[in-house]
């Protein structure tokens, strides 16, 4: 699934390639995703101009001049693919097109189990999908004292801590480990036995991360390409995410006397560390 650095990217191709356009035309080809496409989407869209973009947590917003606003989730699997025209010939699982008056958005997703639906613009906030996520780890409030007040009572794994979207959202599995490996701190610790000084350095960490991710376009593992079809490429950067028996950056563990990055599973998904570096 896509993660923050992943939709932000792919939030910023969309404004770039399509601005502040008009909506000219809209196909949906299929509407059975994780939650059904509303069947007046096409007709309470078209015509309507492209005002504003933002992500919300791992969900894309498009606000639009009607008082409605776009709430675009990819799922597992789904892509926007950025054209001039509508393509001549669609691919398999092309379920919506979104003709423009700068270029076309063509929804693909394979898995369907992304979204794609309308709400009132002053409404986004309260919508189910969003009012349940936590800070943005780019907002100014997160520090380490919040952090530290969020996870107060929880004996939780902090790894586990950090994919609570209601504590910080837009962490997925893949940055959760790079940024405790960044902060030194290994991922079974109970979140509410952290100090202060680790957690103003895992807030600084996660933000180091992102950042570094989101100039990377991202990174490709499975399904994700960017709307252009090129993949990202912070995978060639991870420290240890998928790395097992490696030499992590920087440190001294030798994979050769039994050292080197481990594999655990934590809550059914997999976390990566260097016992050496982070304790």
């Amino acid at each position: 699934m896509p993660e923050l650095p992943e939709v932000e990217t792919i939030k910023n191709a969309i404004q770039k390639g399509i601005g502040y356009a008009n909506i000219i035309n809209v196909s949906v080809n299929n509407n059975r995703f994780r939650q059904i496409i509303p069947h007046d989407f096409a007709e309470k869209i078209t015509g309507a101009q492209i005002i504003s973009y933002q992500r919300i947590a791992k969900y894309i917003v498009i606000g639009l001049n009607n008082g409605l606003s776009l709430i675009w989730h990819l799922g597992m699997s789904g892509r926007v693919k950025i054209s001039d025209l509508r393509p001549d010939v669609l691919d398999k699982h092309d379920h919506v097109i979104i003709e423009t008056s700068n270029g076309t958005l063509t929804y693909n997703d394979a898995r369907r189990f992304g979204l794609l639906i309308y709400c009132p613009t002053a409404e986004v906030c309260q919508n189910p999908l969003l009012d349940h996520t936590g800070i943005d780890p780019f907002d100014d409030a997160l520090d380490g004292a919040y952090l530290r007040d969020k996870l107060k009572s929880k004996t939780i794994p902090i790894k586990i801590a950090l994919l609570d979207q209601k504590v910080i959202s837009g962490i997925g599995n893949i940055y959760a480990s790079e940024a405790l490996f960044g902060a030194g701190i290994l991922p079974t610790r109970e979140a509410n036995a952290l100090t202060d000084s680790e957690y103003n350095l895992l807030v600084t960490e996660i933000r180091k991360v992102l950042e570094k991710a989101i100039q990377a376009g991202g990174s490709t593992l499975r399904d994700y390409r960017k709307p252009d079809g090129s993949l990202g490429y912070f995978q060639n950067e991870h420290c240890v995410y998928n790395k097992t028996g490696q030499r992590c950056p920087g440190c001294t563990c030798s994979p050769e006397s039994g050292g080197g990055i481990r594999k655990i599973t934590q809550a059914g998904r997999s976390t990566f560390y260097c016992p050496t570096k982070q304790k």
